[in-house]
Order: structure tokens, then sequence, then C-alpha cells
């Protein structure tokens, strides 16, 4: 049997069916928005749980291993300046506000002694004489220039010894080149290489004693 609706209560069923509709529109809705705010919730998880891995010791070193292995050129030295940029990074425990000073400003001027015509025992003599004074005040880093050949056996001492070779076996080898020019282009250089602030001349008549070079 056919039931014959008239006009409003057929637009009154629509209605209702079309009400009906929006709300099964409106529960699936929520239920699509609670879904999506649970996972963005486990992608910010992830996301923050990743961070912590890449930060982590034991990521940087497999993944400085595993980029060891595939290209060992390119990460040898990547690695070595991630290491110094983490030694300079370092602070003292404790102490974060701590600044140091440039490492030039700590270094001491150099004084250049140029000690000629000295044989190995007044070498030896005048660096341990050097030492003495620089125990009372060890204001500047000594550089002393000498032309003896044995000058290597006084190394250990501490002190630093430039090397020129002496007149006589100089103009016997190289002729062609005064020995003074040398000299003075080998002075030159030191006094730039060093940065030197004082050049004394050591008199081989009579070698300066402490209260000289205290002076």
């Amino acid at each position: 049997m056919k039931v014959t609706l008239d006009a409003p209560e057929r637009a009154r069923w629509e209605l209702a069916a079309m009400a009906g509709r929006l709300r099964s529109l409106e529960v699936r809705l929520a239920e699509e928005q609670a879904n999506g705010e649970e996972m963005r919730r486990e992608r910010d998880r992830e996301r923050r749980r990743l961070e912590r891995l890449r930060h982590s010791e034991s990521y940087r070193l497999g993944f400085g291993l595993v980029s060891l292995v595939k290209d060992p050129v390119h990460t040898v030295p990547r690695i070595g300046r991630a290491v110094l940029r983490r030694l300079r990074g370092r602070r003292p425990a404790g102490d974060a506000e701590v600044r140091r000073a440039p490492a030039a400003a700590q270094r001491p001027p150099a004084h250049l002694y140029v000690a000629i015509g000295l044989d190995i025992a007044a070498v030896r003599e005048f660096v341990l004489t050097l030492q003495q004074r620089l125990l009372v005040s060890p204001d500047h880093r000594p550089v002393v220039v000498t032309d003896c050949p044995s000058f290597a056996l006084l190394r250990d001492l501490g002190v630093l010894l430039e090397y020129l070779p002496d007149r006589d076996t100089w103009e016997k080898h190289r002729p062609d080149r005064p020995w003074d020019d040398v000299l003075a282009a080998r002075l030159s250089r030191l006094y730039r290489d060093h940065d030197t602030a004082r050049t004394i001349i050591v008199d081989r008549a009579a070698p300066p004693t402490l209260a000289d070079l205290l002076r």
C-alpha cells in the first residue's frame, strides 16, 4: 500500500532525514578531530624523541662511525673539527661565566739574544744564567741565536735555540753571499716570526751575568 504524503509532511520528513545525516557527519567529524589531535600529539612526541636521540652521545658516535666507513677521506677532518669545537666550548665546572683571555694576550713578549762567537761551554753557561733570570722574573720568552755547531746538545735546557752557521763556515760554502747579509736577514725573520719586543747582543768577551740580565 503506497502512502502519499502531502507537501508539509514530506518537507518535515526530508528535514528529519537531513538532520540525521548532519548529526552523523558531526559525530564522524568529532571522531576525526579527536583522531587528528591524538596523531598530532603522537607526532610531537616522536619529534621530541628524535631530537633527544640526535643530541645523544650514542647517536653521534654511531653516525660518526657509519660516516667514517662510507667516506673516511671527508669524515676524518670533520670529526677533528668537531672535537676541537667541543674542546673549545668547554667551561670550568660550576663557573660558566669564566672568560679566558686570548692566547696572544697570555703569551709574554719574546726577547732575541744574539750570542754569536761563543763556544759550546759559553753558550751553555749563558743559557743557564738566562734560566735563572726567568725563574726570578718570567716576563718574556727568550730566543737565543747562536753560531755554535754543537747547539743541539743544549736543546734539553728548555730555551729556544736558533742556529746560524758561523762566518768562516758560511764564507767557505757560500762565498757569493756576504755573511753579514745572511745574519741581518735571519735576525729580521726571527724578529717577525717570534714577534720580538727586544733584541740583546751578547758580548762574547764578557757574557752577561744574572745581575746584568735583571737590570
